[in-house]
């Protein structure tokens, strides 16, 4: 089995991008805490959209999905599961509110991540929730003519529990010493779980719950109110290619975990980009129009009424799209199709 010794990342030289990255991320968390104290009510609301986002958007990356209704009937309503997708985003859902609710007192150790993953398959008779693996899985790919290539092969079963317990044991050391830069350790931390790939199912959702998990332990809270699955999937073939360009070399230990590092804390950076954005919404007190119009001045290209939703979370769904409607009569906005396939641009 390959070692797992995180003291060699402190002594690792790293490049200007991942320092200005780390610097910003710093900066835009210490804006956040001036922000949550100013307006703690109105922000609360950005909560709920996040949490529906990411149960949404996680889930949707491996192709477990609902209509939008029953994602928020679900996340926000706690409504019973009707079909194996919905059981599967219910546990998600409840993972994440445990998250939310109690990260502080959740170790990362192998045991707790096991029983995160039974709570996953909680609506749901899975033998192996909450258990590794028991047969060899492979990271692969599915061309358009059908054939199928292996582009990863994780460790074996057997080898899957001493790992884990490694990698934690490894993670809360350098961690606790304070010997290396929490924004390093975590992308390094996720990429050697998707690496060992502990389970038979659930591991890229569970690699995103335990992103946020540790991200909030660390101090860094935007996954709270801006949904990190929801950046990521607007962007897997990044994710998948960050990922795929780190994993060369990772079995022997001479794998490069620059790419994924890269992606993840530039992730993290957007989202609080995005929570910026929003909070310069909430923070003065405009009319559902102008509160609209503001959000449509930073949109570009094509966008949904639920993108502006996003932006405007103070907002019920009938005063967005009055206001929408009132932009598109005054000659602001141009609207194309209809239903659910209606789109929103800029005229000017």
């Amino acid at each position: 089995m390959r070692s797992f010794n995180y003291s060699a990342i402190k002594d690792q030289k790293w490049d200007s991008e991942i320092l200005g990255l780390i610097a910003a991320i710093y900066k835009e968390a210490g804006k956040q805490e001036l922000y949550l104290k100013q307006r703690p009510a109105e922000l609360e609301k950005l909560v709920e959209i996040a949490k529906v986002q990411s149960t949404e958007a996680s889930n949707a990356i491996e192709g477990i999905v609902t209509t939008h209704t029953r994602i928020r009937q679900l996340v926000e309503e706690k409504t019973a599961p009707r079909n194996r997708d919905e059981q599967e985003i219910a546990g998600y859902r409840d993972v994440l509110g445990l998250i939310h609710e109690s990260f502080d007192v959740i170790p990362i150790t192998r045991n707790y991540i096991l029983q995160l993953h039974k709570i996953l398959y909680g609506h749901r008779n899975n033998p192996m929730a909450g258990r590794t693996k028991n047969v060899q899985n492979y990271i692969s790919t599915t061309y358009s003519d059908g054939h199928v290539e292996i582009l990863f092969t994780p460790l074996p079963p057997y080898e899957t529990p001493e790992a884990l317990d490694r990698i934690c044991a490894e993670y809360n050391r350098v961690i606790g010493n304070m010997e290396v830069e929490p924004l390093i350790a975590i992308p390094i931390f996720i990429h050697d779980f998707l690496c060992i790939h502990p389970f038979n199912d659930g591991n890229g959702r569970m690699s995103r719950l335990l992103t946020t998990l540790l991200l909030y332990r660390s101090g860094f809270y935007v996954g709270r109110y801006i949904s990190l699955e929801a950046k990521i999937a607007k962007n897997q073939d990044l994710y998948y290619d960050a990922l795929g360009q780190s994993q060369i070399g990772w079995h022997e230990g001479k794998e490069d975990a620059v790419p994924f590092i890269k992606y993840l804390l530039g992730t993290v950076l957007a989202a609080y980009k995005d929570f910026e954005e929003r909070f310069a919404l909430v923070e003065t007190k405009l009319s559902a129009l102008e509160m609209v119009r503001h959000a449509v001045a930073n949109k570009v290209g094509r966008f949904t009424k639920q993108d502006i939703r996003e932006l405007c979370p103070s907002l019920s769904v009938s005063s967005v799209e009055g206001a929408l409607r009132k932009l598109v009569a005054s000659g602001d906005l141009k609207r194309e199709g209809t239903g659910k396939s209606t789109r929103y641009y800029r005229a000017n």
